[in-house]
């Protein structure tokens, strides 16, 4: 009888090793279990590789909330004791920061993850789609019920002896979850599992449909690049970036991609075509006008690039801000949802005395009746002929010069207006107003900063490849027009070159972006913020306006923070 030896895997096939993968095993503790409607009280982790611990991150963090007497008792986290501490705004770019690039671990994974994520999208950052490996998952996986009745992770310490004992603490119970991953890793090394694919392909989340097509990436080169999966008809179900093509499609083929919509997705699809793209910018921009153009079923996010509203003043003898969606030249925003762009709205009418009501209004014989706001002293009723064109007219320059940059005054009402609120011990109504003023300054700092770019017709910027290149873009009108790389030993400038002649002709639209859509200006503006951008060239001076809303950083940063926001931006 002659058996068949088993075909040699490529290095390629054997992944990376689990001795050689860096794990970020991390741990919350919150208010409560809702990623929506509670907050984190504390964050600790610990980055391992090899058995060797690398670095550890540990912090308490304001919930902004008070913390439920149960969960006091619980984790032993008073009230007392987070006073003072960062917010998580301020927090979780720097647990983004530590664990970049390594593999999440968390005992009930989905529970930790959902609070990172959901923090991700309240505060702007890109979720950065890491792999994660739930270990009470993979303890379901390797234990048999006899051997581990429970999976809690003060079970599984128990049960294997370990030296650290969980006590709701965050730091504490990720330190005691590094000893029970390496246990298990022991176990599913003595049943074969040496890289982090097979253990990945090993927990039983994986389909037989996923298992069945993970072929359809052995096409795809490991480059940058953008993936779409199609489906019978040839219709794209979904959109996605990558640094490495290849190694990211094949992550949906195993039990790292836990998405039920993306395991129905990755059932229905027949084929996976790759864009290959010189670099991450390139990626990015591609995506979001793929996903402009095919709106995939199974993308939640991008979609609609003309889904954006605007604050702009109507044209009459007493204009008023009205939401739209067709921005004109001195039009506020953007913004991405209607009730961002209607709490805008609630703060420019604090800082500037507009009227809020949707008639029109004659300027020779008004025949309205005056409203609440008029007895509130917040609009001198132009409806009922209490105030003149003249008279409105300021309050219309006001806000224009807010939007230019040229003048900031109607921010410093609103902040003289907090400290008399501060002043009265009115303290909630004052936190309303300072996240209403904070949201107003993000908001009008965003939008200058976009529309400075979007006015350039031409700039040219570099950045590092990490390896001794260069990866370049040409930008024009706030659009990706070009994008390339020179190798290192490569000439850059001839590169430089080839790109601008090559790059797309963009004719400038109407609005304050000039027609540019403003995901796409911001995922540039983002790239050419990044530390070690440089400019090549750039056809026109790229300006700031010497009083934007960025002059009041300072205020929100302290807002944010929770130390005093009421002094004056200059202190």
């Amino acid at each position: 009888m002659t058996t068949t030896a088993p075909a040699q895997l490529s290095f390629d096939e054997l992944g990376t090793p689990l001795r050689d993968t860096t794990f970020v095993v991390f741990d919350l503790e919150t208010t409560g279990g809702s990623n929506t409607e509670d907050a984190v009280t504390e964050i600790g982790a610990v980055k391992v590789r090899g058995g060797e611990v690398l670095g550890t991150f540990s912090t308490l963090v304001d919930p902004e909330r008070g913390i439920p007497p149960q969960v006091v008792a619980l984790t032993g986290i008073t009230q007392y004791m987070v006073t003072g501490a960062p917010r998580l705004a301020t927090v979780l770019p720097a647990f983004l920061e530590f664990a970049a690039g390594s593999v999440l671990v968390a005992h009930n994974s989905g529970f930790d993850v959902g609070f990172i994520k959901a923090a991700c999208e309240r505060y702007g950052y890109r979720w950065p789609k890491p792999t994660v490996v739930c270990t009470v998952k993979l303890a379901r996986r390797v234990l048999s019920r006899d051997e581990a009745p429970s999976c809690r992770l003060s079970a599984l310490a128990q049960l294997f002896n370990i030296g650290t004992t969980p006590d709701h603490r965050a730091l504490t119970d990720a330190q005691a979850t590094v000893e029970v991953l390496h246990h298990l890793l022991e176990r599913v090394g003595n049943l074969g599992v040496h890289s982090l694919e097979e253990l990945l392909a090993y927990l039983p989340e994986v389909t037989p449909e996923q298992r069945r097509k993970r072929h359809m990436a052995a096409h795809l080169p490991s480059e940058p690049g953008v993936y779409l999966f199609r489906g019978p008809s040839e219709e794209v179900l979904y959109v996605g970036t990558a640094s490495d093509l290849r190694r990211r499609v094949r992550q949906y083929f195993t039990a790292s991609e836990g998405r039920r919509r993306l395991r129905e997705m990755v059932a229905l699809a027949v084929r996976v075509d790759g864009i290959v793209c010189a670099h991450s910018l390139e990626a990015e921009v591609r995506e979001l006008r793929l996903l402009t153009a095919h709106k995939p079923a199974y993308n939640r996010k991008s979609k609609n690039q003309a889904g954006w509203w605007w604050l702009t003043l109507t044209d009459e003898a007493f204009p008023r801000l009205s939401l739209v969606r067709t921005p004109r030249a001195d039009a506020i925003g953007p913004f991405r949802s209607r009730r961002l762009a209607e709490t805008a709205l609630d703060a420019l009418l604090d800082a500037v005395p507009l009227r809020s009501c949707s008639q029109r209004i004659s300027a020779r014989r008004p025949t309205g009746t005056p409203c609440a706001r008029f007895e509130m002293g917040r609009c001198k009723a132009p409806c009922a002929g209490l105030q003149t064109v003249d008279e409105y007219t300021p309050a219309v320059t006001a806000l224009r010069a807010l939007v230019a940059g040229q003048d900031t005054a109607p921010l410093r009402v609103m902040a003289t207006h907090l400290d008399v609120l501060s002043d009265v011990h009115r303290f909630e109504e004052a936190a309303t107003h300072r996240d209403r003023l904070a949201a107003l300054v993000r908001a009008l700092d965003r939008g200058q900063r976009l529309a400075g770019l979007a006015a350039l017709p031409q700039l040219v910027a570099a950045r590092p490849d990490g390896e001794g290149g260069w990866q370049f873009a040409v930008v024009r009108h706030g659009r990706l027009a070009s994008a390339g790389v020179a190798k290192r030993g490569t000439r850059p400038m001839p590169v430089v070159d080839a790109l601008v002649a090559a790059a797309e002709t963009v004719v400038p639209g109407e609005g304050p972006l000039y027609g540019a859509p403003p995901e796409e200006t911001a995922v540039i503006l983002r790239w050419l913020d990044r530390p070690g951008t440089r400019l090549v060239y750039c056809d026109q001076p790229w300006t700031s306006p010497a009083h934007a809303a960025a002059t009041w950083r300072t205020w929100v940063e302290r807002a944010e923070a929770g130390r005093d926001p009421y002094r004056d931006p200059a202190h």
